[in-house]
C-alpha cells in the first residue's frame, strides 16, 4: 500500500460482510430474452433459481446485430428468438385478434389440460463434482457456443451471478486480439459467472478467475466445467480474491484458496489483468483500485489492465437531476492512479475505442467503455530520476496555476 497517498480508501471489513440497501436489479442481457425461454434448471445453495443460457460466438463477427437484438439462447430455445415481428391480426371491427394455444383435452380428466410439474432440487457443493461428470459430451456444433449458468433479478450484492454487457464487450475485445493474449498468464478480477475467463482461456495459458462468495465461485467453477471443450491448452483456476483483504488466502483447508506456487506464478508471470463491469459501488471501486495498485507495485514487469464499464445514468435526490455517480468515482480513481507519485511503478491510462469486431449478440450502446491501464515498474535509477523530474514539473505547474488564480 502507499501509506494513504492513494485517492481511494476502504474499510478493513470483508466484502462478504458489506450490506447494500438497493432494490433488486436485472441485467439488460437477461432482460432481452423472451419470457418463454426463462427456464430454471435448479436452485443454488442459497435457494436462488439458476438459469442456463447459451451465448453464440459469431465467426469473425459475421453480423453486427441491430440495437435491441436478443442476446443469446436459453437452454432449449432458438438463438435470437422469432425472426422479426409478426403482423398483428385484426378482426372486421379493427380489434386485435389473439391466437390462443390449442388445447388437447383428455377424455379421462374431464376435459382439463394435463399439467406435468417440474421438481427443482437445491444443489449441494458435495454433489457438484458428480453432477459435472454427468454432463453430456459437447457436439461439434458446440465449439462456438458458451453455456453459462446464472441467476436473474438479484440484489446488488449478488449481481455477480448475472451476465452484464460489460462482460460481453470485454469478451469481444479478447476475441479480436487472440495473438496479444496467446500463452499469457491472466488475472480476472471480479469474474462473476466466469464468462470472460472462459473466453480468455481460448487463447491464454493460465487464467486466474477470481471473486468472493462460495456460492458464486461454485457457479463459476460449474461454468468453467461446462465449457472445458473450448479451452485448447488453456486452464482456468477459480480462486477467492477479496479486494478488502491484505493478502491472498492460502489455507489449504479452505475451498478456492491459493497454493504457494500459484501465488508465486501470479506475481512472476501475470502480464494481463482484466475486470468487467466491477465498478458500481464506491467502496468496492476503492477496494478494486487498492488491490490493483498493490499487485502491480509488486510486479517486476509491465502489466496491462483492461477494464470495461457501463456508464449508468440514475436520477438522484441529492442532485435533483440525472447523474452517474459510480462512473464519476471510477474516473476519479483512474485519474488518481495515473497521477500517483510513487517510487515503485507508474501508471498510464487511455480509453480504447469500442470499434472492434462484435462476436456476441448484444446491444453495444455508447455508454459501454473499455479502458487500458499500463503499469510499469520503476526499476532503474534513470527511470526513478525521470519520474521524479516529471513529478516536480507537475508540482511547479500546479503551483503556478494557483498563483495566477
Amino acid at each position: 500500500m502507499c501509506d494513504g497517498s492513494l485517492p481511494f480508501s476502504v474499510s478493513e471489513s470483508k466484502m462478504e460482510q458489506m450490506t447494500f440497501h438497493f432494490d433488486t436489479v436485472l441485467s439488460d442481457v437477461h432482460m432481452h430474452f423472451h419470457s418463454a425461454q426463462h427456464l430454471m434448471t435448479r436452485l443454488n445453495q442459497v435457494g436462488q433459481p439458476v438459469f442456463m443460457s447459451r451465448f453464440q460466438i459469431l465467426s469473425d463477427g459475421d453480423a453486427k446485430p441491430e440495437p435491441g437484438a436478443d442476446v443469446g439462447e436459453a437452454e432449449g430455445g432458438a438463438c435470437g428468438g422469432p425472426q422479426g415481428p409478426e403482423e398483428p391480426v385484426l378482426d372486421e371491427d379493427g380489434d386485435l385478434e389473439i391466437t390462443r394455444r390449442p388445447q388437447e383435452p383428455s377424455a379421462d380428466d374431464g376435459g382439463r389440460q394435463l399439467v406435468c410439474p417440474v421438481i427443482l432440487t437445491q444443489s449441494h457443493s458435495a454433489l457438484e463434482p458428480e453432477e459435472e461428470d454427468e454432463e453430456e459430451e459437447p457436439s461439434p456444433t458446440d465449439k462456438h457456443i458458451i453455456r453459462i449458468e446464472h441467476t436473474m433479478a438479484t440484489t446488488l450484492e449478488d449481481v455477480g451471478k448475472q451476465v452484464w454487457r460489460g462482460a460481453l464487450l470485454l469478451a469481444d475485445f479478447i476475441l479480436s486480439q487472440p495473438i496479444m493474449f496467446r500463452a499469457a498468464t491472466v488475472l480476472d478480477m471480479g469474474a462473476g459467472t466466469g464468462l470472460t475467463s472462459i473466453v480468455m482461456a481460448t487463447t491464454a495459458k493460465t487464467v486466474y478467475c477470481t471473486d468472493v462468495g462460495e456460492d458464486l465461485l461454485s457457479m463459476c467453477r460449474k461454468n468453467v466445467s461446462l465449457n472445458q471443450h473450448l479451452m485448447e491448452g488453456g486452464e482456468v483456476k477459480v480462486r477467492h480474491l477479496d479486494w478488502l483483504q491484505q493478502s491472498l488466502v492460502t489455507d489449504a483447508d479452505l475451498e478456492f484458496s491459493w497454493t504457494e506456487d500459484e501465488v508465486a506464478d501470479l506475481h512472476d508471470n501475470t502480464s494481463f489483468i482484466i475486470a468487467a463491469d466491477v465498478c458500481y459501488d464506491d467502496d468496492l471501486t476503492d477496494g478494486f483500485f487498492r488491490t490493483l495498485y498493490k499487485l502491480c507495485s509488486s510486479f517486476t514487469h509491465t502489466c496491462i489492465i483492461y477494464i470495461s464499464i457501463e456508464k449508468r445514468m440514475n436520477f438522484t435526490l441529492r442532485h435533483m437531476d440525472v447523474s452517474c455517480d459510480a462512473y464519476n468515482h471510477f474516473r476519479h480513481c483512474l485519474s488518481g492512479l495515473q497521477e500517483l507519485e510513487d517510487q515503485r511503478c507508474s501508471f498510464t491510462v487511455e480509453q480504447i475505442s469500442a470499434n472492434f469486431t462484435q462476436f456476441f449478440i448484444y446491444e453495444r450502446i455508447e455508454h459501454l467503455e473499455l479502458w487500458r491501464v499500463t503499469a510499469s515498474p520503476l526499476t532503474s535509477e534513470k527511470e526513478l530520476l525521470t519520474h521524479s523530474a516529471l513529478s516536480d514539473h507537475k508540482s511547479t505547474v500546479s503551483n503556478t496555476n494557483q498563483d495566477d488564480e
